[in-house]
């Protein structure tokens, strides 16, 4: 062991990147006493684990050298490096977990929520995602003793301040480090500001745009209901981006070729309504190729949209997405608000809603939101996230 151990590097090589105050203590897991924690270090995210107490040195010094062994095999393993943080000899290796093994990190901004937390804990619990908590980490704590949840598999940045919470917070997605940014005691503006932000937000030169995926019984096909909370009035561009950003969420659940359709009062062309003109024009669009990887059949009332019956009662049933169509593109915000929160306070159905258009998916739920619908939202930006990444 003597001989083997200078093949490791010296301890402390490594540069902090953050001071103790912003990363994660070492700490005793669930079902287990070896401590561990991950650290984000110059936008890396790295395992940190020391050893069993009373087995000094022990596994820390035994992942190092099984690291350095295979090495000299040859082997295809995990690379460990060797470090000390707060006085613990720890072993160091990079994350190995990917969107395909089991680790979905969400960054929430201003964790200080008791509505958040318990969803994020419920979606951590259901192996739906993990979460790096940013905010303020006394408020956190808490919070989380006085729900009962158990902090030890999260990691807490310390920030009081919202503001910067939020710019922490969003950053961790922009860098990578997370692939979903939510909201937390925040208000909206400021949230969105961070998204918004030049230097550390998650603009893609898109459209941003807003989808509500519902699930109502009596309804075979999932809904995806657009835009029924962000854009206000959308242009004959604005629909363009809002049905490719939906589009894409679409093909993230499964859908190979959502039916889209441009809803109106009526289902004929009307020049003195303009939404009509609109919808067909976005068909003709999709006909020449301009939008692809779905079907735009417009405009169509709501019922012929969803109602096979109805399609057929009106003569409609043999319009593309007449009674199935999967993505209801409204005319404007008062619409789609109003019929997303008829369906939430009256229908059977389960929904979850996300921000699009961006580097990665953004929860941005209201405290009116149910838990269920929160914790929905979550899974769905973790599908969402998925896709974007294949």
């Amino acid at each position: 062991l003597a001989r083997s151990s200078r093949l490791l590097p010296t301890p402390a090589t490594l540069i902090w990147g953050a001071p103790p105050s912003a990363a994660s203590r070492l700490n005793s897991p669930r079902g287990g006493t070896l401590r561990k924690a991950w650290r984000i270090i110059e936008g890396q995210r790295l395992l940190y684990k020391g050893s069993t107490p009373g087995w000094e040195p022990g596994e820390w010094l035994s992942e190092c050298l099984a690291s350095q062994v295979a090495t000299h095999l040859g082997l295809d393993a995990v690379a460990y490096d060797s470090d000390i943080w707060e006085n613990v000899p720890c072993s160091v290796c990079k994350c190995f977990c990917t969107q395909e093994v089991s680790y979905t990190p969400l960054a929430v901004a201003a964790a200080e929520d008791d509505a958040v937390l318990e969803a994020v804990d419920a979606a951590h619990k259901q192996g739906i995602a993990d979460a790096i908590l940013v905010g303020d980490e006394a408020a956190i704590r808490k919070i989380a003793a006085e729900l009962n949840i158990d902090l030890s598999d999260y990691e807490i940045i310390n920030e009081p301040d919202k503001v910067q919470a939020s710019l922490k917070a969003v950053k961790l997605a922009h860098d990578g480090v997370a692939n979903m940014y939510m909201k937390g005691l925040l208000d909206t503006k400021t949230f969105l500001k961070s998204v918004l932000d030049k230097e550390v937000g998650l603009r893609t030169g898109k459209t941003l745009s807003h989808v509500a995926v519902f699930e109502v019984k009596g309804i075979e096909q999932l809904l995806f209901l657009t835009d029924v909370a962000f854009m206000t009035y959308p242009t004959l561009e604005d629909k363009v981006h809002i049905i490719e950003n939906t589009v894409a969420v679409a093909h993230a659940c499964g859908v190979a070729c959502p039916k889209v359709a441009p809803l109106a009062a009526v289902e004929v062309v009307n020049p003195k309504m303009p939404c009509t003109v609109d919808a067909d024009e976005l068909r003709k669009m999709n006909a020449e190729g301009k939008i692809t990887g779905c079907v735009v059949d417009g405009p169509l009332s709501m019922d012929i949209a969803i109602d096979p019956e109805a399609a057929h009662h009106k003569g409609a049933q043999d319009r593309p997405a007449a009674g199935h169509a999967d993505i209801l593109l409204f005319p404007d915000i008062q619409a789609g608000n109003l019929v997303y929160k008829t369906l939430v306070h009256t229908a059977d159905c389960k929904n979850g809603c996300i921000l699009t258009g961006t580097k990665v998916p953004a929860i941005l739920t209201s405290r009116s939101d149910s838990f269920q619908t929160k914790v929905n939202s979550i899974a769905l930006a973790a599908v969402v996230a998925a896709g974007l990444n294949q």
